[in-house]
């Protein structure tokens, strides 16, 4: 198949095991982009794993543009024949197509399967490459009479592109968390200390906690020393809870995690869905995959209670050098790209109150703190999560539905649901739980 521009050449694969793996990902670095979620690694492990395949769901169509013997961009493409799985949610867009006796699945949704993180999901060449490929996917998707197109937690550009091409956009809002200290007023450096070691090499909590300044936490103190006096109560209270539950917790990360934690991790994570009603997303074999051919982009928290693990969370860890304690400051942020963790999954056989929070949000935090990571993304939804000082951020899609009548309805509700985020961001920033700079210690 042929663009209409630019001699491009439009090829569909019908598995990501067709595209070249290394063609891909040239194109996902030549972008900057560390995200390890759309690296063809990742996106083949789903399909050969059995995650996301025709049998659940999720047929592949992945769309490339090339020029010559060169691809120059693509996407993953996907027909759906429901929602599950996507954190974006239309099933009031669906329910509408069938109370007027129309068919709204299949539909095609670009995205990383059951991976609600956002980046980039054109990847391309450059910026004529990238709006043609919005343009072949939406003359595809009317040559293919589905009901509608769907990008998810989409990239600046992409969504820049999306927009050129008369797309519809859509905000949605999630919690991250930022290693930068607010600039605050001196004298925190009588804050009463706490608690004590958690991690494996970690700083003891009951070491003074120094004055702030602007850059960089220096420690999990410095950041519980920029928190309002109730946030940072309420952590300190929460932590002591799991630890005079006698918890303790150990991490690894890469190679090091050992394939009996890995079997372990899954079994807490297989019961935590079951818990809930459903089968997990991910099989065992996905993570096998993962192990083996992204193994430096994960971080695995294991809880531990009398030698005994407990409970396990896995963190995904953007590409690129692991950076040790003290080597990171704002003066050389520029020179490497940013350094991303990604709060992924958990599980735990035993309860042991706010043990949660510790295994999803205070280790992955001190762990970020002491390897120089300046952001950690806390995964879809979770007002929660403001309390432990990730700050509200708006993610974006962008949309096309084939009817005229029912695009127009879509437009005019997302007019409306986008002054509702906008209101909603408002409230939430008025939430902050970082205190101002003249505030008491």
């Amino acid at each position: 198949m042929k663009s209409d521009s630019n001699d491009y050449v439009i090829r569909v694969f019908s598995s990501p095991l067709e595209v070249p793996a290394a063609d891909w990902n040239a194109l996902l670095a030549c972008r900057g982009e560390a995200n390890p979620f759309m690296r063809h690694e990742y996106l083949a492990a789903l399909h050969q794993s059995g995650s996301a395949t025709p049998a659940t769901g999720w047929t592949p169509r992945f769309v490339t543009l090339w020029r010559g013997p060169a691809m120059v961009a693509a996407c993953a493409l996907y027909l759906k024949d429901h929602s599950y799985g996507e954190y974006v949610f239309d099933w009031a867009w669906a329910n509408a197509y069938e109370q007027h006796g129309l068919a709204y699945y299949p539909k095609a949704v670009v995205a990383s399967p059951f991976t609600p993180v956002p980046g980039v999901r054109l990847l391309a060449r450059d910026a004529p490459a990238r709006q043609a490929l919005v343009k072949a996917l939406v003359d595809w998707c009317g040559e293919q009479q589905l009901s509608s197109l769907h990008l998810l937690f989409a990239g600046e550009d992409d969504v820049a592109a999306c927009a050129q091409a008369g797309l519809m956009l859509r905000h949605t809002v999630q919690f991250h968390w930022r290693n930068v200290a607010p600039t605050l007023g001196t004298g925190v450096s009588s804050l009463p200390p706490e608690g004590a070691e958690l991690a494996r090499g970690g700083p003891s909590l009951r070491s003074p906690a120094p004055t702030l300044v602007a850059g960089p936490f220096g420690s999990f103190e410095d950041f519980l020393a920029s928190l309002s006096h109730d946030k940072r109560k309420k952590i300190r209270q929460e932590r002591r809870k799991v630890l005079d539950a006698g918890v303790s917790f150990r991490w690894s990360l890469g190679r090091d995690i050992a394939p009996r934690d890995w079997d372990f991790f899954y079994r807490c994570y297989e019961r935590t869905y079951y818990e809930h009603g459903n089968a997990p997303y991910l099989s065992r074999n996905f993570f096998r995959r993962m192990a083996g051919t992204m193994p430096e982009n994960w971080l695995l928290f294991v809880a531990e209670r009398d030698g005994k693990p407990i409970a396990t969370s896995l963190i995904a860890v953007s590409d690129g050098p692991v950076w040790a304690t003290g080597q990171f400051s704002l003066n050389n942020a520029q020179e490497v790209a940013e350094r991303t963790a990604y709060g992924r999954y958990w599980g735990a056989l035993e309860r042991v109150d706010c043990l949660h929070f510790e295994a999803c949000y205070y280790q992955p935090l001190q762990w970020c703190i002491e390897h120089g990571f300046q952001r950690f993304e806390g995964g879809a939804q979770g007002e929660h999560k403001m309390a432990r000082a990730l700050l509200p951020v708006k993610t974006t899609s962008a949309h096309w539905l084939a009817h005229p009548a029912f695009a127009d309805a879509v437009e005019r509700f997302l007019a409306r649901e986008g002054e509702g985020i906008e209101h909603y961001m408002d409230e939430l920033e008025r939430r902050n739980p970082f205190k101002h700079a003249d505030a008491p210690s």
